[in-house]
């Protein structure tokens, strides 16, 4: 019997989908499962973070637990980001580190890791769940950000030397180039594309 792909990969957009493809980092929003085990909802707690695939701790991930954390799955870094989900500061530390010191460059003070929770919480959804997004030009976008297709706006882009790289769970796609004055549907929360302007992470290898 073949076993179909869990509901767990996420993509920039936020959205929790079934896919095949493996990811290269792990996330927590909390519980997301009903009683029978099945993911019903996008989010319990403010603390979206994005951790290694392994725990540092040697504890089993457990999938299609009620009363345990939804283990969701992200194609990259930048693919976290975009979705509102920080770096975690148990197994993630340096580039949690890195996070928060990309934030003290950007807001000018240095926040505890539930402050920063809770300013990207109201950044990343509105009060009806909704993904919060903002139009800004190319321009004024720094690599690593996630903009929203023009002509097919469920297709998300990726900001990087240049371009704009089509992302799917499979990979990215070719470049392509647009004016950089031209108004764009920014998916990665305003908080992180400040932090990402500073260029205190390293979200690329």
């Amino acid at each position: 019997m073949i076993e179909r792909p869990r509901h767990n990969r996420v993509t920039p957009f936020g959205n929790i989908e079934a896919t095949s493809h493996r990811g290269t980092l792990m996330g927590n929003r909390g519980d997301l499962h009903d009683d029978d085990g099945t993911v019903c909802r996008t989010w319990m707690l403010r603390r979206w973070i994005s951790c290694t695939l392994h725990s540092p701790t040697g504890r089993r991930v457990t999938f299609d637990t009620p009363g345990c954390y939804t283990p969701l799955f992200f194609a990259d870094d930048v693919t976290a980001l975009a979705a509102g989900h920080r770096p975690c500061a148990s197994c993630r530390r340096p580039a949690y580190e890195a996070f928060r010191a990309g934030w003290q460059d950007a807001f000018g003070e240095k926040r505890s890791a539930v402050e920063m929770d809770d300013v990207l919480h109201r950044a990343r959804i509105d009060a009806a769940g909704h993904k919060v997004a903002f139009i800004t030009s190319l321009r004024d976008l720094p690599d690593g950000v996630f903009v929203a297709g023009e002509r097919s706006p469920g297709t998300a882009f990726l900001v990087r030397a240049g371009g704009l790289h089509p992302w799917s769970h499979a990979g990215y796609g070719k470049p392509v180039h647009m004016p950089v004055n031209r108004p764009v549907k920014v998916l990665t929360p305003a908080p992180i594309v400040r932090i990402l302007k500073t260029k205190t992470l390293q979200i690329f290898d």
